[in-house]
């Protein structure tokens, strides 16, 4: 259930996990536990916050906090920014799953561009300094233009990027331009490696919650008196015109011609009675001979096209195979008036 994943989870790692499957068709898609861990610790953590977290302590300890003031490989930084443009065209076309396939490719390029010159390297030796702080710039710049083209699916991860390199909200065209000669703010942690522990926990809940949900909808279920609501209150008076009396079935016969209904011949204790009642699909006719049953014995009689029908038996239930005839207990004889 969804409050049951954030009362354990934040929802950017079901964001991405879904935007990674997502497409411009209409299909269901499953919540594969192992390929959501799997993904988000490859992806999320392993690829896009790796960018950060290699370069941003190598800025915040050496060399003030400040990026450098001019970009490495400006072709490489062009790449990335060329690229927004198809990624744009795979959002508006519904084809998110195409879109984060792109931006994570660039993410492993980002991440063999500093691989390639080992900044970690590169620190301990005095003449390479200048080098290692211009790979690191270069970095988190790469970074910044990749949170923006995930910001439409991790907003809180982007709200806390814009705090860390000290910049306004993220647009789509920033981009174009690296961040020179900038100053950032200390590197805190984004994301959290997601342990299969985690999502175990979330899933017990899940069991507890949905276990709890079904006792209150079976309760609902059962209560017939949210079904089937009280109508609006009566006088004694309005009551007193009822004319409830116990009659004896002494002939029950299916009418063919109608799927509901059972002609029954009520002994009304010196007289008998005519009703057709809506009952065929809960009773068969031989079961009802012989039994003790209430009728309204004053209502109206309506023709119907089967025969005249001179009142109405009782009945409990919610629908045509489940109802259950009234009966008195024993004692009771046909005429007598139910007070």
């Amino acid at each position: 259930m969804a409050r049951t994943y954030l009362n354990n989870l934040p929802a950017e790692y079901l964001r991405y996990y879904f935007a990674g499957k997502l497409t411009d068709s209409v299909e269901d898609l499953d919540l594969n536990i192992i390929d959501f861990v799997n993904r988000v610790n490859a992806d999320l953590v392993g690829k896009f916050v790796n960018i950060a977290s290699r370069c941003a302590g190598f800025i915040n300890k050496n060399f003030s906090c400040k990026l450098s003031d001019s970009c490495l490989e400006p072709d490489l930084y062009n790449m990335f920014v060329t690229a927004g443009d198809e990624i744009a065209k795979a959002y508006e076309a519904r084809q998110y799953a195409k879109a984060m396939r792109e931006i994570m490719a660039l993410a492993d390029l980002a991440n063999r561009f500093i691989d390639s010159y080992k900044p970690w390297v590169l620190i301990k030796d005095p003449a390479k300094q200048v080098l290692a702080h211009e790979v690191c710039s270069l970095g988190l710049n790469l970074f910044r233009v990749l949170m923006i083209y995930l910001k439409p699916v991790l907003p809180v991860m982007a709200h806390a990027v814009e705090e860390f390199l000290n910049i306004p909200v993220l647009t789509w065209e920033d981009r174009k331009d690296p961040l020179l000669n900038h100053n950032i703010n200390a590197f805190k942690p984004l994301i959290q490696r997601l342990e299969l522990s985690q999502v175990n926990i979330m899933q017990e809940n899940n069991i507890t919650q949905v276990g709890a949900e079904l006792a209150i909808t079976k309760t609902k279920q059962i209560s017939h008196l949210t079904q089937d609501p009280l109508r609006e209150t009566i006088s004694i008076e309005d009551f007193a015109k009822i004319d409830l009396r116990i009659v004896k079935i002494v002939a029950a016969e299916s009418v063919p011609e109608a799927n509901k209904l059972v002609k029954l011949t009520l002994d009304l204790g010196g007289e008998t009675r005519q009703v057709f009642a809506g009952i065929k699909e809960a009773y068969k006719p031989e079961d009802l001979l012989g039994r003790m049953t209430v009728m309204v014995a004053n209502l109206a009689p309506r023709k119907m096209r089967f025969g005249l029908s001179e009142g109405m038996v009782l009945a409990a239930g919610p629908g045509q195979t489940e109802l259950w005839i009234l009966g008195p207990d024993d004692g009771a004889m046909p005429g007598m008036r139910v007070k």
